[in-house]
């Protein structure tokens, strides 16, 4: 949860950097879109292959754009059109990860125990949303976008 809020500052970040105010919603809208329109289908991925495999599975697709752009980061400083293509990328990997996610409470435990286990799901996505943007921001003012994305790679990889 860290990574996901993580992800999503430090990329409205490096497209500010690249573009316009216009263009960083621009990223960021074009990336919502395959997650608005797969999130059904990858549900139904999820019901036939298990919230497990499927979660492990997007996680490393996940883990591999990521650590991919930040390579690209490293070496170069691409346009806007390779943030966009992460951030598409990114938006249908995400389709099946997010159901995946939610499916796997009732998955890992016992029906009377699945109560405590989604309040703590709910407590740790909170935390995540609440940690993830300072510390992707501190990692940008220390490193730039390639240190804040290698740190995101880090821990979808984790």
């Amino acid at each position: 949860m860290v990574g996901d809020s993580a992800y999503f500052f430090a990329l409205s970040w490096a497209a500010a950097q690249s573009g316009s105010p216009a263009e960083v919603g621009l990223v960021l809208g074009i990336g919502a879109v395959p997650r608005a329109i797969l999130m059904l289908g990858g549900g139904v991925v999820v019901d036939r292959f298990g919230p497990r495999t499927v979660a492990l599975a997007s996680d490393s697709m996940r883990f591999l754009i990521i650590a991919g752009l930040s390579a690209v980061l490293v070496f170069a400083t691409p346009g806007l059109w390779i943030l966009i293509l992460v951030a598409v990328l990114f938006g249908v990997v995400d389709a099946f990860f997010m159901p995946a996610v939610g499916a796997l409470p009732q998955a890992i435990c016992e029906p009377h125990q699945l109560i405590r286990v989604q309040g703590l799901r709910v407590l740790v996505i909170r935390t995540g949303n609440t940690v993830g943007p300072p510390l992707a921001g501190a990692i940008l003012s220390w490193g730039g976008s390639a240190a804040a994305f290698s740190f995101i790679a880090v821990l979808f990889g984790a």
